[in-house]
């Protein structure tokens, strides 16, 4: 994609661009980072009113840090894949102890926090700190795949070459390039989206390969996750059941949360192995108590 088409883009966003609680000016990196770790596979329309809830509650990572891991699971709610509140809970401790309780610009120390792997780090870096670093979401990566390359989805991971496009993409002035990766971020997420793309509506259809060829399938269609009667099922209920009780619950009170026995028992041992479940001396079970551990 020619750096040419970097005005059209940006043109674009600023008629088109979501009013985020995150991307308003003087938002924090903080409120930023929180915004990043929950995205991560859950839509924005369900990470609005969670991100404001969670900065209400704790709206420095210092504030986050001095509460029990348990609290940050719970507050997670069923935003989904809850592994993500504690990690986020690791990160605001470390934040706190090693770094005076401010997020770090820095994208490599940035990439040394808990569930932040290069994609976050890149993320908050850019869009918090407004430093110049290619940031390669799934609506970046399908956007570069279809207009350069002429591909309706990019691979399973991104590749050196994506990399490298997505650099030289970038504009110099580093607040200019913050804008373009969230500009084309947003152009892939509400026009070049994946099940029905609106072409009509894309400042750069005129260049696109993939539009120019036919618009081809993919050659192999990406499976579904099914998760009616899944252990990721499972394991929702009986965090529920725990989320939702003021004191610890029994073995007993957690069978209610499903019908099979052996897949129940699976799915708490994963939960306990992960640390979102605490068993404690008296057979009860909790959310992670952390230091406040009995």
């Amino acid at each position: 994609m020619p750096l040419t088409y970097t005005q059209p883009v940006l043109d674009w966003y600023a008629a088109h661009a979501r009013d985020l609680p995150w991307r308003r000016p003087g938002t924090s990196p903080w409120s930023v980072l929180v915004s990043e770790i929950m995205l991560q596979q859950t839509p924005v329309s369900r990470v609005i009113p969670a991100h404001q809830a969670w900065l209400e509650r704790w709206p420095t990572p210092s504030a986050l840090a001095k509460d029990a891991p348990g609290e940050a699971v719970r507050q997670w709610d069923r935003l989904g894949y809850p592994r993500r509140a504690l990690r986020l809970h690791e990160t605001s401790r470390i934040i706190a102890e090693r770094h005076s309780g401010i997020v770090p610009s820095d994208h490599d120390i940035l990439r040394t926090l808990p569930g932040i792997g290069a994609y976050t780090a890149a993320a908050v870096a850019v869009f918090a700190f407004g430093r110049r670093h290619p940031v390669l979401d799934t609506n970046v990566r399908r956007v570069l795949a279809r207009v350069a390359h002429g591909q309706q989805f990019p691979g399973t991971a991104p590749s050196r070459a994506e990399y490298r496009l997505a650099e030289e993409l970038l504009p110099e002035d580093p607040a200019v390039a913050a804008r373009w990766s969230v500009a084309v971020m947003e152009l892939g997420a509400l026009a070049c989206t994946a099940a029905r793309p609106r072409c009509g509506e894309c400042p750069v259809a005129g260049q696109c390969a993939w539009l120019a060829a036919g618009q081809p399938p993919a050659t192999q269609r990406r499976p579904g996750q099914r998760y009616e009667g899944t252990d990721r099922q499972c394991r929702g209920r009986l965090l529920a059941l725990l989320r939702e009780s003021p004191v610890p619950l029994s073995q007993g009170h957690l069978d209610v949360g499903w019908p099979d026995a052996r897949q129940r028992a699976r799915a708490l041992d994963g939960l306990v192995a992960d640390g979102l479940v605490d068993p404690l001396p008296d057979g009860r079970y909790s959310l992670p108590l952390g230091d406040a551990r009995p």
